[in-house]
């Protein structure tokens, strides 16, 4: 028998947050979430243990794990440890980050009313500053080119170029359609030749592949994926279904929800974007409220800053490194179209992405209402998802039903596998869990 929910969970005290940003007035009831409970979810850093790892002879708990023995029975209150463990370096991490926590605390509260689940997330950065830069593009007095990188990157771990990479929140969501998620979490999801993992691909195998690569999806590495759709027992990267297959498990619901908060691509625009995994990690219909401000054939920008709103046409380098004000570049907002003639000097610094809450539309969009704000050292994010999106590459959420979510958090400049994540972790909606959604007035 598992242990009660309450012995991974513990209930703490946070301060008041009042929804009511700009995209969330006028729409939200004001909540006090003073008076919600707190669930602290530890998170911890997984390195290259993979889906293939998980049913291996190298982990000692595979017999179990086949057996459908969940995960954190038998690691209870181990994930501290564990995470410890593994970011040290190991089999588990043969590229270890220098300096890198093993794990981390999510809080976590949730509410919900007849037509919403309302969340709100609180996690301290290990960085001194929220990590609000992504991909920004540096003028060398000749030529623009991208600027920074993630921690993991070979030319950060040098000193050659400034750790810059965005704060990211992910939440998957299973509503019992995908086998063995309840037990496994996102684990399901992370395989052998994704990006950063053991046997990943070169880009041309990727590209020359049938539905991942230019005759398909266009693709150039491997995300995530579940078992269900490939063909052999290994689960493997190259090994897919068919298109027809995989459309018919995605009609039949045989698919993980995965929205994601990005503190530099969605969180100026008071957003999140919104996708699912099943043959590969996509995004759903629609467009996001990101895209790209790079011109690729000529490698310039395609909008700056408005000196008339801004005050400044760029960025310089001292400001990305000590957190730029402003941070993104928004269409609607602060942009104008890039003039080649504007002056440009060595040192001048643009986003390489440029945002728009106008542009999204879709699917993609139905995450619209999601608020992060950095204060004190912690992100507190509140999250705003419709219990039914109208789409059908969403899970519909209904009250009095229990869904199996998984968390993760990608802190301090890190991407792909570098992130930390929880086990799986039961949301009841009007019915309880492991977190429970209180029942709005």
């Amino acid at each position: 028998m598992l242990p009660a929910p309450s012995r991974y969970f513990t209930v703490v005290a946070v301060a008041t947050f009042w929804l009511g940003t700009s995209a969330l007035a006028d729409t939200t009831p004001p909540i006090d979430w003073t008076s919600l409970p707190v669930e602290e979810i530890t998170l911890f850093y997984p390195g290259q243990s993979s889906f293939q790892w998980l049913h291996s002879r190298e982990h000692p708990g595979a017999r179990m794990v086949g057996r459908g023995i969940a995960c954190k029975r038998c690691h209870d209150d181990a994930e501290q440890s564990m995470g410890n463990d593994i970011v040290s370096g190991g089999r588990l991490e043969p590229d270890p980050i220098e300096g890198k926590n093993g794990s981390l605390q999510l809080a976590v509260q949730a509410a919900h009313d007849e037509k919403n689940l309302y969340l709100r997330f609180r996690w301290k950065t290990q960085a001194e500053r929220p990590g609000v830069m992504h991909n920004y593009m540096r003028y060398d007095g000749q030529a623009w080119a991208f600027y920074g990188g993630p921690r993991s990157a070979m030319r950060v771990r040098q000193g050659q170029e400034p750790p810059l990479y965005e704060d990211r929140l992910a939440i998957m969501i299973d509503d019992g359609d995908v086998e063995r998620f309840a037990e496994q979490g996102c684990w399901l999801s992370c395989h052998n030749g994704m990006r950063d993992m053991p046997g990943e691909p070169a880009a041309e195998a990727v590209r020359s592949h049938p539905y991942l690569g230019e005759g398909g999806l266009g693709r150039d590495d491997v995300r995530k994926y579940l078992p269900v759709s490939r063909t052999d027992t290994s689960i493997s990267w190259d090994k897919v279904k068919s298109p027809e297959d995989l459309a018919k498990l995605k009609e039949r619901g045989v698919f993980l929800d995965l929205m994601q908060w990005r503190a530099a691509r969605s969180n100026p625009v008071d957003m999140a974007d919104d996708g699912f995994v099943l043959g590969y990690r996509l995004f759903d219909d629609g467009n996001n409220p990101f895209s790209w401000n790079v011109d690729r054939n000529s490698m310039t920008p395609q909008f700056m800053f408005d000196p008339e709103k801004v005050g400044k046409k760029s960025l310089t380098v001292s400001d990305i490194e000590t957190g730029p004000e402003p941070a993104a570049l928004i269409r609607e907002e602060n942009a104008t179209r890039y003039n080649p003639d504007a002056e440009w000097k060595e040192g001048d610094v643009l986003p390489g992405r440029l945002l728009s809450r106008v542009d999204a539309r879709g699917s993609a969009a139905d995450n619209a209402r999601v608020a992060g704000k950095w204060e004190d050292g912690s992100w507190i994010v509140t999250w705003i998802r419709p219990l039914d999106t109208g789409h059908g590459d969403d899970i519909t959420l209904k009250r009095g039903n229990t869904y199996t979510f998984g968390f993760a958090v990608h802190d301090d400049n890190v991407t792909t596998r570098f992130h930390f994540v929880s086990f799986p972790v039961v949301v009841g909606i009007g019915k309880g869990g492991d977190i429970t959604a209180v029942q709005l007035n």
